[in-house]
């Protein structure tokens, strides 16, 4: 009889053999390893990058056939956790499922009646974006009240959000760091703390930003320490975003930052029952924190006296919220895994990939106009950000290389994506729009005029809604893709 552990071992060798064979087109562009791109091929916008390493996870953890999450999950919890500087990360099977959980728990009786979001109660959020931002914020009953975007950033107008604030309804503000660029942390923080509200990071974009203040203003908001890796000297406060607010959300679908194929977390940034509550509605609504084939680490199984139930009922089938179950695989954590480590070389990658473009297309600002982070005033080929008087700075990981056509141009946004399309180079929307012009939240808004509220008349993100798209930067794309793209919006923009 064969030995299982050896058998084991070749099994994987040949998965990494057949991995290098047929999948060399995936590798990180800047891998010697990785099958040049030909000329009139598509350009992704965005896609998966991976090598042998992560079909060997995904391979062998399949091969031990536990499946449901568990060992790998585990330890990518507290991998991602720890990369973050963050309390807990708990896996869930796709971003848009973390961005239910993370507001799901928001609503839990175990939290403080004044604090708890109820039915009716208003979460405030941006009008351009992607739909479930939003949309979880109507599933459990809320109102989402839509301020307006900046068409330079892609982010909220966050001088907005004192006309969005109503006195005993606001709760929360939940909004997403719009392609990779941080939202104006410092005025949010300063509001939600003001009104004692939750703030919910939509964070799927923006995996590896970073966003750094004054120490004496980080402080008055209540951080002092600097996330894991980030140090901006002594006199400063950096930190990767997703750890500002309470809650914060992850996609790894693989367009993102890191792929499991489909998969997601929730970021429990501070504080310990929030975790309770986050991986109760994830785990069906249970009440119990046992994991998945571990049973009793309460010691009191058979002990609990819970809603009207009998005193004794078995704790693992007692459920204290109306939860879901939203759990990826283990095999998926394994890849994650893999990926993790990959993370810092990507978020290189995606900002080296975003100057590229950038300094490509620097001649054409009379009829393109390009995205600014956050607190940036202008960019300069040689000196690089000017920025505000703030002494907020951010440090983006992009997602997407944002361009809008101006009115001046004799061509439209759609124009240039047709003209993208026939070259077959990937290109996006800024996701949804203004949302509230979607079918879905017309819909809503007739049938029940008090399920949203609008702030002003979204006019700006009625601009991006028209005049935008973005180009990919993931860590895919070789030099020689991005200057195929650069000479296709040249000619274009210049002919």
């Amino acid at each position: 009889m064969s030995d299982p552990q050896a058998l084991k071992q070749e099994i994987l060798r040949l998965t990494r053999e057949y991995s290098r064979q047929v999948h060399g087109n995936f590798r990180p562009a800047a891998d010697p390893e990785r099958q040049p791109w030909q000329p009139g091929t598509t350009i992704p916008y965005a896609g998966r990058v991976f090598t042998e390493e992560e079909v060997e996870a995904a391979v062998g953890s399949t091969l031990d056939f536990w499946l449901t999450l568990g060992t790998e999950g585990e330890a990518f919890q507290k991998e991602l956790a720890a990369f973050l500087g963050v309390r807990h990360s708990l896996l869930v099977n796709s971003g848009s499922s973390a961005n239910l959980v993370a507001i799901s728990a928001l609503t839990s009786a175990k939290l403080p009646e004044a604090r708890r979001i109820k039915p009716g109660d208003e979460v405030i959020t941006v009008a351009a974006g992607f739909p479930t931002t939003v949309a979880p914020i109507v599933q459990v009953g809320a109102v989402p009240v839509f301020i307006d975007a900046d068409p330079i950033t892609g982010n909220a107008r966050c001088d907005q959000l004192e006309a969005a604030y109503s006195a005993g309804k606001t709760k929360a503000v939940m909004m997403a760091h719009a392609l990779g660029n941080p939202f104006d942390l410092a005025v949010t923080l300063a509001f939600c703390q003001k009104y004692d509200l939750w703030l919910v990071e939509d964070n799927c974009d923006a995996l590896g930003c970073s966003y750094s203040m004054p120490r004496e203003l980080a402080e008055s908001l209540g951080f002092s320490e600097n996330s894991p890796g980030l140090d901006e000297g002594p006199d400063r406060v950096i930190r990767w975003t997703g750890t500002w607010g309470d809650i914060s959300t992850q996609s790894f679908y693989p367009p993102h930052h890191l792929t499991m194929g489909e998969g997601g977390a929730v970021n429990i940034v501070r504080d310990q029952k929030l975790k309770v509550i986050a991986e109760s509605f994830r785990d069906w609504g249970r009440d119990c924190w046992c994991p998945s084939g571990i049973d009793n680490t309460c010691n009191k199984r058979f002990g609990w006296q819970l809603g009207e139930l009998p005193e004794g009922y078995d704790h693992k089938y007692t459920y204290s919220h109306l939860g879901f179950n939203l759990k990826p695989l283990d095999p998926q954590a394994a890849i994650g895994r893999v990926q993790l480590r990959r993370l810092p070389e990507f978020i290189e990658a995606r900002k080296l990939n975003w100057e590229t473009l950038r300094r490509g297309l620097a001649a054409h600002e009379d009829v393109l106009e390009f995205a600014l982070p956050t607190h940036a005033t202008a960019w300069d080929p040689e000196q690089g950000f000017s920025w505000d008087a703030s002494g907020c700075r951010t440090d983006c990981s992009w997602f997407g290389f944002k361009i809008a056509v101006k009115p001046t141009a004799v061509f439209s946004r759609t124009e240039l994506a047709q003209e993208l399309d026939r070259n077959q180079i990937g290109n996006r929307m800024l996701f949804g729009g203004n949302l509230v012009r979607q079918p879905a939240f017309v819909q809503l808004k007739q049938d029940r005029p008090e399920a949203l509220r609008v702030v002003g008349d979204l006019a700006d993100s009625d601009q991006i809604m028209t005049n935008t798209l973005f180009l990919g930067t993931y860590p895919g794309l070789t030099a020689e893709m991005l200057q195929a793209e650069i000479g296709v919006i040249q000619a274009f923009a210049g002919g």
